[in-house]
């Protein structure tokens, strides 16, 4: 394949997959703006919504290991077609749940359909990508999450204040099937790494894998990260609509746009910033990709705590863009640190349990914060979020960079 054809090859599949990750995230995120007339329609609590949020996480965590597992085993290509395609047909059936149990039950089978996309789509693009654009690559195909969570946040919060909460879920999965097969022709896979997987397939069990990760204090410190900056992240994403609609008296449009445009359209600058900076400046400095994210750490703990104590839009608004921005500066190099510290038949595993560990514990918190919400108030759980980030930040800057692994070695 001649160069150019090659490099618009790799870019086009940041775009095709772009639409799939903002696919991801719009499925899952709109219900969040919807909670008020879920809320009046079940008779339920505060508590039994945030449910809704921790049923999903449980699963998707618990999953998110194998679906990485199967992606590093098996054609990266198909889990990401087959998830699209089951979570969308999920999606549709949400709209239909008669109780709020089987609105539980379909939360829950959405998080383990969707575990199985993100460490295969982030994994095949760190395939594709070298050192010279992975993290500007990863970074621009997490935007896709971002723009999900915006039209999700809006989306849901508009048909549910003009339609009911219905109909959102029954477009949002038509179109998720829609896209599949013409998703499908324009995905290609690195020869060199399914050659490599099927060579290891004999070594690569799912326990070694796991062990073999284990086995690097990098990876370990790495996991605490994710965890810590998805304990803030889930329960903002989980609470924030309400906490605008509460505090703020926006109604239920405006909280939904607000709670997601501010920090999502902060977080497209992050990436493509973030990731242009870590591109260049890992060339000469290994530890370049770790700086950015503990920046990004430091300075949006710092201004999330505000956002959880102010009254006023003035530093509301500056507070979520903040925020925002450091969410961008980690998600476009996470995925290349892994790629410093995992061979690349390990990837997608590795991706897999920063899901786990991030989503067990992001989704029990934002269930307490819901349990919690009388007697701290949802602005002193935003507040307790802050704290943790900044907490990442100090493990953030305790990890060591090697060179790029790309050796499978289960003795390491």
């Amino acid at each position: 394949m001649k160069p150019a054809r090659s490099a618009l090859s790799i870019w086009m599949l940041v775009a095709l997959l772009w639409v799939v990750a903002m696919l991801n995230y719009l499925d899952r995120q709109a219900i969040f703006s919807m909670f008020p007339p879920l809320q009046q329609e079940f008779k339920v609590t505060s508590s039994q919504l945030g449910l809704l949020s921790t049923f999903f996480l449980w699963v998707y965590g618990l999953a998110s290991p194998l679906g990485g597992f199967l992606a590093d085993r098996y054609s990266r290509k198909k889990i990401i077609i087959i998830s699209l395609v089951i979570w969308s047909a999920i999606t549709w059936l949400t709209g239909r749940a008669g109780s709020f149990n089987q609105l539980l039950v379909a939360r829950a089978l959405m998080g383990l359909s969707e575990a199985c996309y993100i460490p295969a789509a982030l994994a095949l693009i760190a395939d594709r990508h070298g050192e010279r654009t992975r993290s500007l690559a990863t970074g621009l195909h997490q935007s896709g999450i971002y723009a999900g969570v915006i039209l999700g946040g809006w989306l849901g919060g508009w048909l549910a204040q003009h339609y009911g909460w219905r109909p959102a879920f029954t477009l949002l999965g038509a179109v998720g099937i829609v896209y599949a097969p013409i998703l499908w022709p324009g995905i290609r896979e690195n020869s060199t790494t399914v050659s490599a997987a099927n060579e290891h397939s004999g070594q690569l069990n799912f326990l070694t894998a796991v062990r073999t990760l284990f086995r690097n204090r990098a990876f370990i410190l790495l996991t605490i990260c994710a965890t810590f900056f998805s304990i803030a992240g889930w329960i903002v994403m989980t609470w924030l609509p309400l906490y605008l609609y509460e505090r703020f008296q926006m109604d239920l449009a405006d909280a939904g746009f607000s709670a997601t445009f501010w920090i999502q359209a902060a977080a497209f600058v992050g990436v493509a910033v973030g990731g242009w900076l870590a591109d260049r400046w890992s060339a000469t400095n290994p530890h370049a990709r770790r700086m950015i994210p503990l920046v990004g750490f430091l300075a949006g703990g710092v201004f999330l705590f505000l956002v959880g104590w102010t009254v006023s839009k003035a530093v509301l608004i500056p507070g979520l863009i903040v925020y925002g921005l450091s969410r961008g500066f980690w998600d476009c190099t996470l995925m290349p640190m892994l790629c410093r510290i995992a061979p690349e038949q390990l990837r997608a595993t590795g991706y897999g349990i920063f899901n786990l560990a991030g989503t067990l514990v992001g989704g029990t918190m934002a269930w307490a914060a819901g349990a919690l919400k009388q007697a701290i108030g949802l602005g002193g759980a935003l507040q307790i979020s802050a704290l943790i980030l900044c907490a990442a930040g100090l493990v953030l800057s305790q990890l060591q960079l090697s060179a790029p692994t790309a050796n499978f070695d289960t003795q390491r």
